[in-house]
């Protein structure tokens, strides 16, 4: 059966689409675009590097427009990110029968809550995995035994989570560097091969 992963080119993704692989599905690592900044370039190269089939969805531009204004107006990202990754779950849904992310159980966003998990999987009629039941040490442990993992501060060039588009869409609308004050600097972790491939 065919499997998609919402793939960032980070461990947690990575991890799940091992996990599927080795279950026997047949897995593609998915990376929504919005067309407005090519942030898929880093999940492109990190499945290349895995031996993944990388796909990009092209999704309405609308949906990071209204994700970017939830987030300018709360002055925090949680609410947007979390309405970007529901929108870029129905989006997947068209296509697969099951899909999946890296989200673990110790995420605040992108997280979908139980009664969310079960209307997504009612009403697009798929099979919703994540790796809810590990948590981020777990999740350390197994990617430093798989993975080999570059990890440097998150910039426009190392990164395609959700928040790279968006970071892109705020500095348009509100001036150069505004999306530094509602994302708070982290370190970027992406996986660029393999260290033991099982």
């Amino acid at each position: 059966m065919k499997a998609c992963v919402l793939y960032s080119g980070g461990k947690d993704s990575s991890l799940i689409a091992v996990i599927l692989t080795k279950l026997g599905y047949e897995v593609e690592l998915v990376t929504i675009n919005f067309g407005i900044f090519d942030s898929f370039k880093p999940a492109a190269k990190s499945a290349s590097a895995l031996g993944f089939k990388h796909l990009v969805f092209k999704a309405d531009k609308k949906i990071l427009e209204n994700a970017t204004d939830i987030i300018i107006n709360d002055g925090f990202p949680n609410n947007g990110i979390n309405y970007i990754h529901k929108e870029a779950l129905d989006l997947v849904s068209r296509d697969y029968n099951v899909v999946a992310d890296g989200t673990r159980r110790d995420d605040r966003i992108p997280k979908l809550k139980g009664n969310e998990i079960n209307s997504l999987e009612g009403r697009q009629n798929v099979e919703y995995i994540t790796l809810r039941g590990f948590g981020h040490k777990t999740i350390n442990n197994l990617s430093d035994v798989l993975f080999e993992v570059k990890k440097e501060s998150t910039s426009m060039e190392n990164n395609s989570d959700y928040e790279i588009e968006i970071r892109y869409l705020i500095n348009e609308i509100e001036g150069e560097s505004a999306s530094s004050k509602i994302f708070p600097s982290h370190i970027q972790s992406r996986v660029v091969g393999w260290k033991n491939k099982i």
